[in-house]
């Protein structure tokens, strides 16, 4: 049998190493703006959570403790907007990227079938799919695409890596076009609580849902929003018989978010002050980052919200990564994200203020 992987492009992140090791040689050291990974602590209350939970030598739920979907559910009404969430509309998961690279193969999807996403987007979206053995479809709207086949249809709102948001009417679209077809839309709003000059909305928020939940799951982290990218903490949230489903295969599989990571989980998401203190230093940095990269001769296109900055000078996007490099400066190639974005690189905030302030001084050189 030939192997899984071979049905999988070369890992990109493997084809920026010579890159970094040019940026890792500048006297002042490396700025890695590049994968986006959170550097500030992990909140407090969340570590004591985590800490408090130490000591459980059982084996957790796959559903979670009543506690964990309480938690769930109520921010789901708060922060989405949605009303009378149910334990059965929530679901965690040991992380986005293992749900999105897992999830059509979960759902059934295979050879013989299609899966949609955006044109310009975040690569594990096609990875779930080939892993499946299903077809990966690219597209630039869900309703220029053929329905027959199609099982599954991913929407990335904030998007990675342009930081574009759909707006509500866009999103209703969607969710019409899905329902009509028979569709199942899965929405990636991971970066839903980091907008800058829009408001980015759930397709769960009743003006959009039509206040059911049918034919759709949102797909959410606290990966961004609470620093907790080392805890692997996410969940699902919308239709129950697909939450249903999931949980039944999800169970077989032994996928179960850990304990501590389940008690972390609720106390993040049911404290909004740290969320507010972690964007406030994400917009700092933004601020900052913005004008010096067009103040070194980049166009910013998008980047309404997210964590990234989405920037081209009108060359081919290795080029610019190679530029930056020699200025100790790692930024990821657009290219990773699809062929659409061979001219731009995607720029993430994501690092410290002082790298950032490097970032800044080197830009202005």
């Amino acid at each position: 049998m030939p192997p899984v992987s071979a049905r999988l492009p070369v890992f990109p992140w493997d084809r920026l190493e010579p890159y970094k090791a040019t940026a890792a040689a500048h006297p002042d050291g490396i700025v890695d703006l590049s994968v986006g990974t959170p550097v500030d602590p992990v909140p407090e209350l969340v570590q004591r959570a985590l800490a408090d939970a130490s000591d459980s030598p059982g084996y957790p739920t796959v559903w979670g403790t009543a506690e964990l979907r309480d938690a769930l559910a109520g921010w789901v009404e708060r922060r989405l907007g949605a009303t009378r969430v149910e334990h059965t509309q929530v679901l965690p998961v040991v992380g986005s990227k293992e749900l999105v690279a897992s999830l059509p193969a979960q759902l059934g999807i295979g050879p013989g079938h299609r899966v949609g996403f955006p044109r310009l987007a975040y690569p594990t979206y096609e990875v779930g799919a080939r892993l499946a053995g299903a077809e990966p479809v690219p597209y630039d709207e869900p309703a220029e695409l053929d329905p027959a086949g199609l099982k599954l249809l991913w929407l990335n709102s904030p998007s990675n890596p342009t930081g574009r948001v759909l707006d509500q009417d866009e999103l209703r679209a969607a969710v019409a076009w899905g329902r009509e077809h028979g569709v199942l839309i899965v929405s990636d709003e991971c970066y839903l609580e980091l907008g800058w000059e829009a408001d980015p909305r759930s397709v769960l928020h009743p003006e959009i849902s039509g206040g059911s939940f049918e034919g759709l799951v949102a797909v959410h982290s606290l990966s961004k929003r609470s620093n907790l990218a080392g805890y692997r903490a996410a969940f699902l949230a919308g239709d129950e018989a697909v939450l249903g489903e999931l949980l039944k295969i999800r169970k077989h599989g032994g996928m179960i978010v850990p304990a501590p990571v389940q008690a972390a989980t609720a106390a993040a998401l049911g404290d909004d002050k740290h969320v507010v203190e972690q964007r406030e230093r994400y917009e700092r940095r933004r601020a900052a980052l913005r004008p010096a990269l067009e103040g070194h001769g980049f166009r910013i296109e998008h980047s309404e919200a997210s964590l990234y900055l989405w920037a081209t000078r009108d060359e081919p996007c290795w080029d610019t990564v190679g530029a930056l490099a020699e200025l100790g400066i790692l930024v990821a190639p657009g290219e990773f994200y699809g062929a659409a974005g061979e001219r731009h690189v995607r720029v993430a905030f994501t690092a410290t203020d002082e790298r950032v302030a490097a970032a800044v001084r080197r830009l202005a050189g």
